[in-house]
């Protein structure tokens, strides 16, 4: 769904910001000190969608988000927990209900790629997204009505 943002106390001109969903790897690449180029372009790219208001992430993006962040790149659990908690206060979080875990599924099988992408596409659709940021999927496809963008491709 995309919504409607207001200038300041009601006043202004009306836009409609169409609704952005970012997979778990865009997150974690925010905190990978391994891969400075990627860490610049995530953060970038994060930064910009949250800004313009359109963010989207679902409570699988939060706990796949934990443990790559706890258990790969090795940071404090606490300090992780603290960013899961900005990220849920801040962001529109899609809750995976069984209605869109049953759709990642036939998603999955009909488009023949990993259960776990599809519940991100699941998502992305239920809540009306127009565009999923994710390198896990091709460049470009539309997906559902949804438009896959890798902001890394250019690097590649």
């Amino acid at each position: 769904m995309m919504f409607l943002q207001k200038g300041k106390n009601g006043t202004g001109k009306n836009y409609i910001v169409a609704k952005i969903f970012m997979d778990t790897n865009i997150l974690v690449y925010m905190l990978d000190k391994f891969d400075e180029n990627k860490q610049q372009i995530a953060r970038g790219t994060v930064k910009s969608i949250v800004e313009n208001g359109s963010a989207v992430i679902s409570t699988q993006i939060l706990q796949e988000f934990y443990n790559i962040c706890t258990t790969k790149l090795h940071l404090e659990p606490l300090k992780v927990k603290e960013y899961v908690h900005n990220y849920s206060e801040n962001l529109e979080v899609v809750q995976n209900s069984t209605e869109i875990i049953e759709r990642g599924i036939d998603i999955s099988i009909i488009s023949k790629i990993s259960f776990w992408d599809a519940l991100v596409i699941a998502a992305a659709e239920y809540s009306k997204c127009f565009e999923i940021i994710t390198e896990d999927l091709n460049d470009g496809q539309i997906m559902n009505g949804i438009k896959i963008r890798n902001p890394f491709i250019a690097e590649k």
